[in-house]
C-alpha cells in the first residue's frame, strides 16, 4: 500500500482512471464519493482545513503513475464536499475551498467535551488558548483553523453554552463557559 508521509492511501490512487473524470453516471458517482472520503480523511490526519485549487495538493497528483487531477476534477470533488455541508467555498471564484472534516455542530460538541474533560465548566480561556495552549495539546481542538472555531463558538454562544468576550485585540478574544 502507497504511504504520503505516514498516510496510507486508499487502492484506488494507484489505478489511472480515478485520476480522470469518468462519464458513466454510476462510476463517477463511485469515484467521487471515494475522493470525498479520501479528502476529508486526509484533511483530518493532517489537520488541514483548506485547500486552494491552483495550489499543490498532495492528493491531487501521484507521480508513481504518472497522473494528475485536471482543474475541473478538483472542483467537481470540492463541489461535492460543498453540496453535502463538508466543505465551503471561501471566495466568488472557487479558488480556496474550506476543508468541515468535521461538522460545525460537531466542533461545537468537541469543545463542550474538552471543557468537561479539563474541568472548565465556568472557566474562561482566550480563543487563542483553546487553538493552541497547553490544555488542547493532543486534541482536535489543538491547531484548528481560527474561522472553524469562530462557528463552533457562535453556534456555542447562540444555545447559551459560552459567553463571547472582546478584549484589546483580536488574540484577546475570551469565552466563558458555562456548566
Amino acid at each position: 500500500m502507497q504511504k504520503l508521509g505516514d498516510f496510507k492511501l486508499p487502492h484506488f490512487f494507484n489505478y489511472p482512471p480515478y485520476f480522470t473524470l469518468q462519464l458513466v453516471k454510476d462510476t463517477r458517482e463511485k469515484q467521487v464519493q471515494l475522493w470525498k472520503e479520501l479528502i476529508l480523511d486526509y484533511c483530518r490526519t493532517q489537520k488541514l482545513f483548506v485547500i486552494g485549487l491552483n495550489e499543490d495538493f498532495p492528493l491531487f497528483s501521484n507521480p508513481a503513475i504518472e497522473r494528475s487531477l485536471s482543474h475541473e476534477a478538483k472542483e467537481v470533488f470540492l463541489s461535492s464536499l460543498v453540496s453535502d455541508g463538508r466543505a465551503e467555498w471561501m471566495d466568488k471564484g472557487h479558488k480556496k475551498c474550506l476543508i468541515l472534516w468535521l461538522r460545525i455542530q460537531d466542533w461545537a460538541d468537541c469543545i463542550l467535551r474538552f471543557v468537561k474533560d479539563n474541568g472548565l465548566e465556568d472557566g474562561v480561556m482566550t480563543v487563542e488558548e483553546i487553538r493552541s495552549g497547553i490544555e488542547s495539546r493532543g486534541t482536535e481542538l489543538h491547531g484548528m483553523d481560527r474561522t472553524v472555531l469562530m462557528r463552533a463558538l457562535r453556534l456555542l454562544e447562540q444555545k447559551g453554552k459560552v459567553a463571547m468576550f472582546k478584549g484589546s485585540s483580536a488574540d484577546d478574544e475570551g469565552v466563558k463557559f458555562s456548566a
